[in-house]
């Protein structure tokens, strides 16, 4: 009985990850979008990341948290720097990694 429930779990995982990609590629996949559709279309990616990253970066023991002690925030900025001056995503993450370590040695 255990195994039906998993099949049907696995089964309901992939209708609920896979109708809202097909649905999509269905109704537009051979129309042309306009422009500004497409330029709103690009600031999702951004607004996902964000809203994954504010919760971690802003928050500590589930509370608003703007001290020195926290060192997520206190990571972030420079690595918000890294990121713009030179649009890498492997720089960015690379020097986020490498700011937390060192603002979590020296607070």
């Amino acid at each position: 009985m255990e195994i039906i429930k998993f099949i049907l779990m696995i089964i309901g995982m992939f209708l609920v990850t896979f109708i809202p990609r097909v649905i999509p590629l269905i109704l537009l996949g051979n129309k042309e979008l306009p422009e500004k559709v497409i330029l709103w279309l690009s600031f999702i990616p951004a607004a996902v990341l964000s809203a994954l990253l504010a919760p971690s970066i802003l928050l500590q023991n589930g509370s608003l948290s703007l001290k020195l002690a926290n060192t997520s925030l206190v990571a972030f900025f420079p690595t918000l720097l890294v990121a713009y001056k030179t649009k890498n995503i492997f720089y960015t993450v690379s020097g986020g990694l490498v700011f937390y370590l060192i603002t979590a040695a020296l607070f």
